[in-house]
């Protein structure tokens, strides 16, 4: 850069400096051009003054246990949030209804059981989410990520969880990577479904090493690929208990409809021997009558 344009781009970096300054900060937070920065300020509440044309919010490292709908509302530049490690529980429905700018998404290291479609269905721009090391978080609805199709980066890892239906990710076009490891899989037939996708999808799962089976015993701490075979053989070839209650009533049905199937033919023999007998005394009588 020439030597005329530099005082030209320290003005224009004083004024912007001067803009920030003079903008509205939320207290014991720290605000830069359309940043807001409060992290491990040992917050209870939501921050109020934030500057509404913020972009980068990041709350990290507080004592909040609720996000105010009406207040995200009013970020509606909001691109990048960063809540990791605080309190927040199951109260997340519908919190997000009015950030549909919304990229980045960490709600790591808090305290919710459960994600349902209406916790995340309004971020329709959302490309990086991470809910993991919540300890408590035990169950996904198969469509809680139905609407965020720019998905690219799920990570779930460390959490409560023993199962995902398939379909919660298959159905994603733009996921990439997705974290799992140190999860509580119940390696079970159920879960044999989404083992097979990951062993044939083109997404990349880090700590690979350490996405393995918590449950039953016989299958504990096997990494996916091997439980996949092992799962693969048991399923397609064992009979359950209802399975074979299953075959004992198709067996039985067989059964009595054969024994029915013989009574009647019998009864129809017995019957047609009697009325083929009295026929024939019929036509003696009528010989010696003649």
């Amino acid at each position: 850069m020439s030597s005329s344009g530099r005082p030209w781009s320290l003005s224009l970096m004083f004024l912007l400096g001067m803009a920030s300054e003079g903008i509205n900060c939320p207290s014991r937070c720290s605000c830069q051009y359309l940043e807001v920065n409060c992290t491990g300020q040992q917050l209870q509440e939501f921050p109020v003054d934030i500057p509404l044309d913020t972009r980068q919010l990041i709350l990290a490292a507080n004592n909040v246990s609720y996000l105010p709908a009406v207040e995200l509302s009013f970020l509606a530049d909001l691109v990048y949030l960063d809540c990791r490690k605080n309190l927040l529980g199951d109260d997340l429905d519908f919190t997000f209804i009015g950030m549909a700018k919304l990229v980045y998404l960490d709600l790591s290291f808090n305290d919710f059981t459960q994600v349902t479609f209406s916790t995340f269905s309004h971020l329709l721009s959302l490309v990086v989410l991470k809910i993991s090391d919540n300890p408590n978080l035990v169950a996904i609805d198969k469509d809680a990520f139905a609407n965020n199709t720019w998905l690219r980066h799920l990570d779930v890892s460390r959490t409560g969880l023993t199962f995902l239906d398939s379909s919660t990710v298959q159905d994603l076009p733009s996921l990439r990577l997705l974290g799992l490891s140190d999860n509580l899989w119940h390696c079970n037939c159920s879960f044999l479904d989404f083992i097979t996708w990951m062993m044939e999808s083109n997404v990349h799962f880090p700590d690979a090493d350490n996405i393995t089976c918590y449950t039953p015993v016989s299958l504990h701490a096997l990494r996916m690929p091997a439980v996949e075979a092992q799962l693969h053989f048991s399923c397609l070839t064992q009979l359950y208990k209802q399975d074979y209650v299953f075959l004992c009533l198709v067996g039985f049905c067989i059964f009595f409809a054969g024994t029915m199937a013989a009574w009647l033919a019998g009864i129809c023999a017995v019957i047609y021997k009697i009325h083929a007998s009295k026929g024939e005394e019929d036509e003696e009588e009528e010989e010696d009558t003649a």
